[in-house]
């Protein structure tokens, strides 16, 4: 995995892009890189990232991954705000994946807000 793409669609590869953010030796530094981190937490089946990178507020207990849905490519659509010196800012992504053999997609407008300079995942609405 060390050489692999990031699956976040940053052109990166992992180790460089997103893994220090799931393993936290490197913050999110946009709202947007948060977002991204996630979704390759997602197609990594990293769970516990993304409980972390949850706002207190609306932390659910426990996330379940379905290991039958694989994610697979994710389209940044718009953003506002979430920039480094902002404290908060929203992100709409499409995110495509597969199940049962199926391809399928999820649009998101997601809020995000920064808290002792860290970013955290508030919510969103589907489309």
């Amino acid at each position: 995995m060390k050489t692999d793409r990031c699956p976040c669609g940053s052109g990166d590869v992992f180790a460089d892009c997103c893994a220090p953010l799931h393993t936290g030796a490197r913050r999110a530094a946009t709202a947007e890189q948060l977002m991204r981190s996630r979704f390759a937490a997602f197609a990594v089946g990293d769970a516990e990232h993304l409980l972390r990178t949850w706002d207190p507020s609306t932390r659910p207990d426990s996330v379940e991954l379905d290991p039958a849905q694989r994610w697979t490519r994710l389209d940044v659509l718009d953003r506002s705000g979430g920039g480094p010196f902002d404290s908060a800012g929203t992100v709409r992504f499409r995110a495509h994946y597969r199940l049962d053999g199926r391809a399928g997609s999820l649009t998101e407008h997601s809020r995000f807000t920064r808290s002792g300079g860290d970013w955290y995942y508030v919510d969103g609405e589907h489309e």
